[in-house]
């Protein structure tokens, strides 16, 4: 049965090569799409195929792409082995796009995930031609509901002079009433407070609105969201879930949080689910969660009954989870608001709840600066995602990663980061599954002793504390002891042999 109730779009549906012949070369496209959730499944393919077939052809095609933040192959993959996306933006972790920025065929602006819409308002990334947005179903006004993600798509959907809808008949017609679409967003000197005082406020609307004069074309789709499995929890992330779990114990002993804390924050991955599987085993109760993603373990905790509210913009699911998801929509749209990323991810509101931030880290320094993006300096991994958007605004921000990585060759705790994401004055905690440094308060010296006793894993503890008592003998009695001569070595050796080890 068609979900296209709305008469007007009925003369719009065509296949996904019909479609894309409304694309053309140069054109920038905003997708939906945010962390493998919500993304069109079909006309990226079809997109491909074109810019793959007019390449072989001799003819000029590349498309500027531009979404919330990762996708799936489908679409980000796909794009990619063309090697006609000329532009990427704000996050990405496909291996084919990732390949293509690292070799300058893609150039990517890794940019705060609470600033792309930003700059999508004001014109600095020039007009968007098109934006290909995945909806659950149109009803008969015209208005669509939205599917498994929002990400950017309130401003895409604004913007664009060009509109594709795939409707997704996979998704969960349920899902309606799940998302608060905010519309009062406006650019300085017209800004307004955004009215959210508590996570479970609502303050917009449930569906999009769309301008169906833009629309130019409907494709229905079936294909589920592409969702990867959470490898199992291993010692390492139970170790660093614990430390997080006593920390936050802690805090609430001494009266500087509630019991049932402030509302949490956790980045995408499999040591953030473990943190989540270690909360449903700890004595918080009333939880809230304002964060960019559902992910595995806070459905978990919604289901256990200690996560009272889940606010994001999008889910990260397994795919046993998903099912889940999709067969009770109805019952978690009661605990779960999906928000546009701007609003998710806004540094207004995450400072007004007081947001208790936790994320991953590729390293970070004996100072407590944090590199989140390059390895060994040069190599994009991902992107900054909202890591940032919650780490300079967090009450408490929190790091966590494995102290080695490599299977030991690596150190995660390194003298000096190869690149700075988060400089020290944002980082205020940091956890290994050796232990945790507390940084707050500390002055540069005292955080390189809290860091070097508690998180470096003892393979490299020597190593790391040879190179502090030099660098504290050269820099003769300096506010941060460096000496640059030194401070890369760690990284010069690993390209060099493969090991950080001495």
């Amino acid at each position: 049965m068609s979900r296209i109730a709305y008469e007007f779009y009925k003369n719009k549906v065509m296949t996904p090569d019909e479609a894309v012949k409304h694309i053309t070369h140069g054109d920038s496209i905003g997708f939906s799409g945010f962390t493998g959730a919500g993304y069109p499944k079909v006309v990226p393919q079809a997109l491909a195929a074109r810019i793959r077939a007019a390449r072989e052809a001799g003819d000029d095609f590349d498309v500027r792409v531009w979404t919330g933040a990762s996708t799936a192959p489908e679409l980000d993959g796909a794009l990619a082995d063309t090697g006609g996306v000329s532009f990427r933006m704000p996050y990405q972790s496909d291996p084919i796009m990732r390949k293509m920025i690292n070799n300058g065929t893609t150039d990517y602006v890794d940019m705060h995930l609470s600033q792309s819409s930003i700059q999508v308002r004001q014109g600095f990334l020039g007009d968007l031609d098109v934006a290909v947005v995945e909806v659950a179903a149109i009803k008969e006004n015209g208005q669509a509901i939205p599917s498994s993600s929002v990400g950017n798509n309130v401003v895409f959907l604004e913007r664009a002079k060009k509109i594709i809808l795939e409707v997704n008949s996979w998704q969960a017609l349920e899902l309606e009433g799940m998302h608060d679409l905010y519309y009062g967003t406006r650019l300085p000197p017209f800004r307004m407070p955004i009215p959210l005082t508590r996570t479970s406020d609502r303050i917009g609307q449930t569906c999009y609105q769309i301008d169906p004069s833009r629309v130019v074309a409907v494709i229905e789709t079936d294909a589920p969201d592409r969702n990867t499995p959470f490898k199992p929890l291993d010692d390492d992330s139970k170790k660093i879930a614990a430390y997080l779990i006593d920390f936050l114990q802690h805090e609430v002993s001494l009266g500087r949080i509630p019991k049932n804390l402030l509302p949490l924050q956790s980045g995408v991955g499999n040591i953030a689910n473990a943190v989540l599987a270690g909360l449903l085993e700890s004595p918080f109760e009333n939880l809230a969660s304002f964060t960019e993603v559902i992910q595995d373990g806070m459905v978990d905790l919604i289901d256990s009954g200690k996560l009272s509210i889940a606010s994001a913009t999008a889910f990260s699911l397994s795919p046993e989870y998903a099912e889940r998801m999709n067969n009770s929509a109805a019952k978690y749209r009661e605990k779960i608001i999906l928000r546009a990323q701007e609003i998710s991810n806004h540094p207004e509101n995450i400072r007004r709840l007081g947001v208790i931030s936790t994320n991953g880290m590729i390293e970070a320094d004996i100072y407590g600066n944090v590199n989140s993006t390059h390895v060994m300096g040069s190599k994009m991994q991902n992107g900054i995602g909202g890591s940032g958007d919650f780490t300079r605004n967090a009450f408490i921000s929190v790091f966590v990663s494995p102290s080695t990585a490599k299977d030991g060759d690596i150190s995660c705790i390194v003298p000096m980061v190869s690149h700075h994401d988060h400089t020290e004055h944002d980082v205020q905690v940091l956890i290994t599954e050796q232990g945790i440094a507390d940084l707050r308060g500390l002055a540069p010296k005292k955080r390189a002793k809290a860091i070097i006793e508690n998180c470096v894993h003892p393979d490299y503890k020597a190593q790391v504390q040879d190179y502090y008592d030099h660098a504290l003998s050269v820099a003769n009695g300096l506010h941060t002891p460096h000496d640059l001569r030194t401070a890369h070595s760690w990284h010069v050796r690993f390209l060099e042999t493969g090991t950080m080890k001495a």
